[in-house]
Formats: C-alpha cells, structure tokens, sequence
C-alpha cells in the first residue's frame, strides 16, 4: 500500500528549534489566555436546584445531595447507556464510551475535595454488567426522573457540576459537545497560582500530588516530594519568564 501522506518539510536543526520556538510562543500565550479563562469560570454565577431528584444506584435510591459523597464539589457526567443507544445492550454510546475509557483513578479528584459520576437511563443491572465488562471504576447510577431533561443533557451528553454550601445544592458550570473532551471546574485545581475568587479552597502548588493508594487527608506533605515539586516549579517559573 502506497503512503500518499504530504509531510511537512525536513529541515536542519537549527531551522527545528527555531520552527519550535515559535511554537512555543503561540502555546505559551494559549496557555495564559486559558488561565484568564479559567478564572473567570471559577467567578461564573451560581443557579440554586430547588427540585429534588431521585437515582438509582447499587444500594437504592439516592438523591442528588447523596451523589456528593459528602463532599464539596460534585460532577455528573450524562452518559447514553439506554434502550434506543447504538451498541445497547452490550455497549453504551462509543463517544461516551471513549471517554469512560480515560477517566483516571478518582483518587486524584476526590482529594481536590470533588465527586465524579457518571449518569445514565439503563437499569443498575445492566450498568453493572457493563462496568465490570469494561473495567470502569467510576460510581454510575440510574436517572429515574426529569435530571436529564432540566440540566440539557437530556438529548445530547454534557458534564455538570454542583457545588453544595450552606445546606443547599447549586449549579455551577455546564460543559458538552467538544468543550467535554477538555473541560475545568470552578474550583479549579485549588492551587495558591490561581486566580480564584476569595475564600476559594487553595493549597500550595503540586504538594497534595501523591500516589492514589497513598492520599490520607491528615498527612503532612512528604519533604522529598516538597523539594522535588519546589525544584519543577521553579524550572516552570523560569521557563516562562
């Protein structure tokens, strides 16, 4: 088979470095207009959810306030697992799918004080089978009411997150269709670099970093990992300047 692929030119090394300069560049502003836009996401208008809404899971019902796992910041992910889904009964959408498939160990963001879950319309029994079919980790439960259709994720699928303070659960931030394959949260990593609102969670950068069997939330940071992290940090700063 014949390879018609049009590559790009072959240069010297100097003509490479100076090509990746100016690449760099160009990544280094992205990367600071979308620490601009972060922040303001982290100051986006809060919406208070006065319905009660009623899942299925492993163990029963749950309302929306048991999905926090008690804590701060939670993230429902709308998956289309159901009747009526291409791939159904042995497969949920591929697009969700492939998404499932990338979900990292939840340790990372339950120590950021954050709960993800997934969400579908298929009985328990079949997210089970399912789950364990694919070696999916990540808690998933039946919507038994109108949460898909009042949160916009009722046709298509879309991650909304909520945060609960005070007692009351309220709607932060909504992201889907391609926003979902790279998205941010309006508590952000809660890191002391960011630009987040006052009284906003934050801790110094890279120091709750740890492994996911190691998380233990009365733990100092370990001092070797301090002076690794400290030496990145600088070698980041430095790099950017």
């Amino acid at each position: 088979m014949t390879n018609h692929m049009k590559t790009p030119p072959v240069v010297s090394r100097q003509a490479w470095e100076d090509a990746r300069a100016a690449m760099l560049g160009k990544e280094k502003a992205f990367t600071h207009a979308r620490d601009m836009l972060a922040a303001e996401r982290r100051r986006m208008p809060w919406m208070a959810v006065e319905k009660d809404y009623v899942f299925e899971g492993q163990k029963g019902k749950m309302s929306l306030l048991d999905l926090f796992e008690g804590r701060r910041q939670l993230i429902v992910y709308r998956a289309f697992f159901e009747p009526g889904v291409y791939g159904w009964p042995e497969h949920a959408c591929r697009g969700c799918s492939l998404g499932a498939d990338q979900v990292s160990n939840l340790a990372h963001l339950n120590a950021r004080d954050t709960t993800l879950v997934y969400a579908s319309r298929a009985p328990q029994a079949d997210i089970v089978r399912l789950k364990e079919r694919m070696d999916w980790k990540m808690p998933w439960y039946t919507i038994t009411d109108s949460f898909d259709r009042d949160f916009g994720v009722d046709e298509w699928h879309g991650h909304n997150v909520f945060i609960r303070h005070g007692g009351q659960i309220f709607r932060t931030y909504f992201i889907n269709s391609r926003g979902d394959e790279a998205m941010g949260t309006p508590l952000g990593r809660q890191e002391v670099w960011e630009d987040s609102p006052e009284g906003y969670p934050q801790t110094p950068t890279y120091k709750w970093w740890n492994w996911h069997d190691n998380y233990d939330a009365d733990a100092a940071p370990d001092k070797r990992w301090v002076e690794v992290s400290d030496a990145g940090e600088a070698a980041f700063r430095k790099d950017e300047n």
